[in-house]
């Protein structure tokens, strides 16, 4: 999909070649249908925080940034992963939002260590986006992951270290840093999925799922 994230593609083009390459390894698309969402992948752009469903409408522009979320479901479990990259050519602004939101995933990734607690990962994303200026979304949030989509816990992207559950080798978690330019705050279109920011400024979203073990963390999602 990142192949084909260029200048005058849709989003709707990219849904495509989502399911495509899902159904090539014989796995199946884990948000089409799930609480009646209708396709494969979420598109978001700029603004769009989370959840921006594809349309051929949408078409990208030099200078956009695009999320796009995609989770499978593959002989018994989940696996969740979001990814933002640039539209052709973008600001270095919009490249440094993208750059820090991504640095925060692999601080929290860090943190996702057999003993330490929940939270921990939560404060080292907060902590780190928020000493380069960026605001976290708060309305929602990472997850368990496994023989469902979405498991317990709920992994903040904000909060004390120190606090929350007591992690433990075998807990697999979907981490989610969604980062905006500007305030925290977002709100849902009327469409009843896409969230923006609510003062219109971009907004970035990386996600890996990562399991717990003995040795560390190990991301099942890396390219």
């Amino acid at each position: 999909m990142q192949e084909n994230v260029r200048p005058g593609s849709t989003t709707m083009d990219l849904e495509r070649i989502a399911e495509e390459e899902i159904k090539k390894r014989r796995a199946l698309p884990a948000f089409k249908g799930y609480r009646g969402y209708p396709f494969c992948l979420c598109t978001s752009l700029n603004s769009e925080v989370v959840h921006g469903m594809p349309s051929v409408r949408k078409v990208l522009k030099e200078g956009d940034i695009i999320s796009m979320d995609c989770g499978v479901f593959f002989e018994g479990f989940y696996g969740d992963s979001a990814v933002t990259v640039p539209v052709g050519n973008i600001s270095n602004d919009a490249a440094r939002l993208i750059d820090v939101t991504a640095a925060s995933l692999e601080k929290a990734i860090e943190q996702a260590r057999e003993g330490n607690r929940l939270f921990d990962i939560s404060h080292a994303i907060q902590q780190f986006v928020e000493a380069h200026g960026y605001s976290v979304v708060r309305e929602f949030v990472g997850h368990g992951i496994g023989g469902e989509l979405h498991e317990p816990p709920q992994i903040p992207n904000f909060g004390p270290p120190g606090k929350g559950v007591r992690l433990k080798a075998g807990m697999v978690l979907a981490i989610e840093p969604m980062i905006n330019m500007g305030a925290g705050s977002v709100k849902v279109l009327d469409d009843g999925w896409t969230a923006v920011t609510v003062d219109g400024k971009l907004s970035a979203h990386f996600e890996h799922t990562v399991a717990i073990t003995p040795g560390g963390p190990y991301v099942l999602t890396r390219i």
